[in-house]
């Protein structure tokens, strides 16, 4: 199915209520609305039932969207869920929250521990330690630097899609994700310290 072609005709479907074109629907995000809410909580089954939700959502509150990017509106439904399962559960980040100036914070470019690559058999240990260590990293962060950080790096989206996801200015946006990938990064170069050298040297391409 191509997306550019058929999503709009789709909707309109879905509108009308036909549960075949809403499937199609879920079918072509579901896995990134997935992926989001599992970097988001941390948690399978929690990520699962927040998608599901999220969809559920989607199709009772169909009638209210309104043309654009279908997936920056689910994702943005499923980013909102996950901020309501952390507020209940008020988990709180355990790395201190020191203020930075914003105008003094250097963007950094898209880090290459965050890129969703097919490891090879060989890298696959290593490749599992760093998708633990990440995780690990990422539920350190406060909730609005997760997301962001989640949506750009993760899920691909640009500043001006996760500014709409997240209802934030786009100077905002900039700032928390700079922010959000220092921090990552020094927990990344902490936690990877501490992981056997025989890794260390797979990721570094030694023999």
């Amino acid at each position: 199915m191509s997306l550019t072609i058929d999503e709009s005709a789709l909707i309109a479907q879905s509108k009308k209520g036909d549960l075949d074109a809403f499937n199609c629907l879920v079918l072509s995000y579901q896995d990134q609305a997935y992926n989001l809410a599992l970097r988001m909580l941390g948690d399978q089954p929690s990520a699962e039932d927040v998608v599901q939700d999220s969809f559920i959502k989607a199709y009772k509150k169909l009638h209210a969207f309104r043309g654009g990017s279908f997936r920056a509106w689910i994702l943005r439904i499923t980013t909102n869920n996950c901020l309501d399962v952390l507020r209940r559960q008020k988990r709180t980040p355990t790395l201190p929250l020191n203020p930075i100036n914003e105008d003094s914070v250097e963007e950094q470019e898209s880090p290459y521990w965050l890129a969703d690559d097919s490891p090879s058999a060989e890298e696959k240990v290593i490749q599992k330690e760093l998708g633990d260590v990440i995780q690990r990293c990422l539920q350190q962060l406060p909730e609005d630097f997760r997301a962001v950080v989640v949506l750009v790096d993760v899920q691909g989206l640009n500043y001006q899609e996760a500014a709409k996801v997240v209802k934030s200015p786009l100077g905002t946006i900039r700032s928390r994700l700079a922010r959000a990938r220092q921090r990552l990064q020094k927990c990344l170069q902490r936690v990877w310290e501490l992981l056997p050298e025989k890794y260390r040297l797979m990721d570094e391409g030694g023999s």
